[in-house]
């Protein structure tokens, strides 16, 4: 099990997010208000707090966020979740993991703000199955491998 670390949202895709603090996942849609959110498979990015800290390790200047991910998770091992992994999220919330990491076709802002991107390596994917607010300081645990 591990905690939700931050909810970061952004008005327009391939740039840094900013962390709200809380937010409203909607089912089969994603994240109120981010501009990633919609009926595909990728409705929410997360990444995990312990990869943000490697690339602090590498003398980068980064947080939450900086990475473009929606949920900033601690304690639970994401990258590791195998596609169809069930997670509970906050009181109400399901997802599904639907992809670990993305392919990066050229380097995008966050590569050049950052100095580089875990996100492709790291991040996982999910899409909303059950909708429901979600805060710093929430729980995310595996409900079904």
């Amino acid at each position: 099990m591990g905690i939700i670390k931050a909810v970061c949202t952004s008005p327009n895709k391939g740039m840094r997010k900013k962390d709200t603090g809380e937010g409203l996942l909607v089912k089969e849609y994603g994240l109120k208000d981010d501009a990633h959110a919609g009926p595909w498979h990728r409705q929410v990015s997360l990444l995990a707090v312990e990869s943000i800290d490697k690339m602090r390790a590498m003398g980068l200047d980064v947080g939450p966020g900086d990475f473009a991910e929606n949920l900033t998770t601690e304690g639970i091992d994401l990258v590791n979740l195998p596609i169809g992994t069930q997670v509970k999220i906050g009181t109400e919330a399901v997802g599904e993991v639907t992809q670990i990491g993305k392919e990066c076709h050229n380097r995008c802002a966050i590569y050049y703000q950052a100095g580089d991107c875990v996100m492709p390596r790291e991040g996982i994917f999910i899409r909303v199955l059950e909708g429901g607010p979600v805060k710093v300081g929430d729980k995310i645990e595996v409900v079904e491998a």
